[in-house]
């Protein structure tokens, strides 16, 4: 470890590009070594003890990259409070000894570690929940019960106990999860808590019972212990706290001996996106900003720290520097790229992996009750399992194309120590990932490109554009990567060949479209390219918030307003073969987002298709209401444009005649499944490839 004399990398407080990042941050017991948090997420590795060495590297190697203070997932006071059957508990000594393989991983690289303590209340799925009140989650199927009062004060004792077993266990401190519409959030509101008892009927009343966590939680780990609370500043729910009783909470919480306060935005069951690629980067430090002014103002020391949206270190610096927070808290940032703070501490920054806030791998397998990972860096969460060690034995390879599985394969495999050449036929790189970035909402995936580029060159892969390779060429090589992506299925319609139609790509690429438009698919492709003809990209803050009905706290309980919305550009039919919901397929975080984006701007959503043929008129269907609706509706669709998002093919021409000429070959991404667009799976594939050869 270094030794106390030995200045921190990671500790730079004349950082020429981030000085008010990099800069330590005494909390008066301990000092944390610069101002960045990974922020809780729950990768699905907390819940099992025989995980826990999986965990250890896992955290590890974000402290190695220099992370100030890492937030475990949550983990329950009692049963009561699990998120799952058998969830992760912290309620026992023999636990919290076995946690001494993470927490001494993470001290090994000088980085600090907190466990998230979070009782999900009614958010629980499990038919022993639990909450302030009987009223049902949407978001859960089993109805809670209400806590007896003698209940309500158990479970505050059984936090802090939680929070000495953490201690014990050699954390540095915990979270309280008083935030995203778990159990405290559900006592602290009116909208899940109608007691009227000692602990509900007032707002006074319902702050009780995070204020006794707190205190009781101080009283059992002492002074030289942090405890953060994640405090809600933007319910996003009807009925839910207003701004003064936010404030007031903040006041108290630092009395009762918070050494930071997080910042949380949004129940889970808000129907406002708060952390999808779609919202503006740090929309809500803002907010953050006027709470740290508060305390200020009041003569309160603590710590405040901005959250939600923030990835890269160019918005994070801005963010402390500006006063808006003392600390800001990435989690899905850190899980894309461990050594974001190291690669900005170096000058390094072009070669961060940037966060897309795709949400495929993370937040969709969390929720989903798979481990948690990243699209762009599927070594997340699998540390111990997935390893990219130097070659042994240097080999020419080349990769075929240069789309996201192509780019990710020629990144690690010259990473390894390979000598790779790229061809692309296209004049650029990208692929799918070139044609994502043009869609409103997604502009992020310029970032991943970005990093791919960089990479390339750093790494020396020779990139040849506008070159397809033959088989006389790639038999050169000492193995061969297909990564030749797709092309769009053309179905077989009568008058698919009408000028008034266009394939995706086309649209995206920028040809015409009129003012009336039939979109052909409604998986991820079809809602694309409809929010790509009614909106335009790179939102304002202020025009998102006015569409999403977001305002200020302290005119409106929870931020809540009326929607505003502009008329439509377009009027668009999107419609499906399927019987089931438009967007069904889409991802379990970001598909209601899709759905309703799409709704608001007066999407015609059309399912139980049969395509007859197009021509002058437009396109003509039949509709069926229902599978036992064999005689269908016939209907006309007077449109101008008929977009095809009716699936992909594999291109794959080069495969045989390499496999036949004895070429070692391998195929992944889209050349080998030509599924609905799936980059998590073609990077994954990649990655794995690299890590064989």
């Amino acid at each position: 470890m270094t030794s106390p004399s030995t200045p921190s990398p990671f500790t730079q407080p004349d950082h020429p590009d981030y000085p008010h990042l990099l800069s330590p941050l005494d909390l008066g017991h301990t000092t944390l070594r610069n101002r960045v948090i990974m922020g809780s997420i729950h990768s699905k590795l907390e819940d099992r003890r025989k995980d826990l060495p999986k965990l250890a590297a896992y955290f590890a190697e974000r402290a190695k990259g220099g992370v100030a203070l890492s937030v475990t997932g949550g983990y329950s006071p009692n049963r009561t409070g699990w998120l799952l059957p058998f969830g992760g508990t912290m309620n026992n000594r023999s636990f919290a000894d076995a946690h001494r393989v993470v927490t001494d991983a993470v001290h090994e690289h000088d980085g600090k570690i907190a466990m998230q303590i979070l009782h999900a209340g009614r958010y629980g799925y499990h038919p022993f929940v639990k909450s302030a009140s009987r009223r049902k989650s949407p978001i859960s199927p089993f109805r809670p019960r209400a806590f007896s009062a003698k209940e309500i004060d158990r479970t505050a004792t059984d936090f802090a106990k939680a929070a000495a077993l953490a201690q014990r266990g050699g954390y540095d401190g915990v979270e309280i999860m008083g935030s995203e519409g778990y159990l405290i959030n559900q006592m602290i509101t009116a909208r899940t808590n109608t007691r009227d008892d000692a602990w509900g009927g007032t707002a006074e009343k319902r702050m009780r019972f995070p204020i006794e966590i707190v205190r009781r939680t101080r009283e059992l780990v002492g002074d030289d212990f942090i405890v953060m609370y994640r405090q809600s500043l933007l319910d996003l729910v009807d009925d839910a706290q207003s701004w003064d009783e936010t404030v007031e909470l903040s006041f108290r919480l630092a009395e009762a001996g918070v050494s930071i306060i997080n910042t949380g935005i949004g129940w889970h069951e808000a129907r406002v996106p708060t952390i999808v690629t779609s919202v503006p980067r740090a929309a809500f430090a803002p907010l953050t900003g006027r709470l740290r002014d508060a305390l200020t103002e009041h003569g309160t020391a603590v710590p405040v720290v901005a959250s939600n949206r923030i990835n890269t270190p160019e918005i994070a610096e801005q963010i402390v520097a500006s006063g808006q927070a003392d600390l800001v808290s990435m989690a899905r940032p850190l899980l894309a790229d461990p050594h974001f703070v190291a690669k900005a501490a170096e000058r390094r920054s072009d070669e961060i992996i940037t966060c897309i806030a795709c949400n495929q791998a993370c937040l969709d397998h969390t929720f989903s009750n798979k481990r948690a990972t990243c699209l762009l860096n599927p070594r997340a969460g699998h540390e111990t399992e997935l390893v990219l060690l130097p070659t042994k034995r240097a080999k020419r390879v080349a990769v075929v194309g240069a789309g996201p599985a192509g780019l990710a394969a020629a990144v690690e495999l010259s990473g390894r120590g390979h000598t790779v050449d790229l061809f692309e036929a296209d004049e650029s790189l990208g692929g799918q990932f070139r044609i994502a970035a043009r869609i409103p909402g997604k502009e992020e995936f310029v970032e991943a490109l970005r990093y791919y580029t960089t990479m390339l060159d750093k790494n020396g892969v020779t990139v040849h554009l506008g070159t397809r390779a033959d088989v006389e060429l790639l038999t050169t090589y000492d193995e061969v990567v297909i990564a030749t992506g797709v092309t769009p299925r053309i179905p077989e319609i009568d008058g698919v060949d009408h000028p008034s139609v266009l394939r995706y790509d086309e649209v995206i690429a920028g040809a015409p479209v009129g003012e009336k438009v039939a979109v052909l698919g409604a998986g991820g492709i079809g809602f694309d390219v409809t929010e790509f003809l009614l909106h335009d990209p790179h939102e304002s803050i202020e025009h998102w918030m006015q569409r999403w009905g977001v305002t200020d706290p302290a005119e409106e309980r929870g931020g809540l307003t009326t929607k505003v919305l502009a008329p439509p550009r377009r009027q668009v039919h999107l419609l499906q073969r399927k019987h089931s919901a438009h967007g069904k397929g889409l991802g379990k975080t970001t598909g209601w987002v899709h759905r309703q984006t799409l709704k608001d701007s007066g999407v015609d959503f059309v399912k139980g298709v049969v395509y007859e043929r197009i021509d002058d008129d437009g396109l003509h269907v039949r509709v069926h209401d229902g599978e036992k609706d064999t005689e269908g509706t016939p209907r006309v669709l007077d449109v101008d444009t008929v977009v095809l998002c009716t699936g992909q093919e594999s291109v794959r021409d080069l495969v045989e005649p390499l496999e036949a000429a004895g070429v070692t070959t391998h195929v992944i991404g889209g050349a080998d499944v030509a599924a609905e667009l799936d980059a998590k799976r073609a990077i994954k594939q990649a990655t794995e490839l690299a890590a064989t050869i």
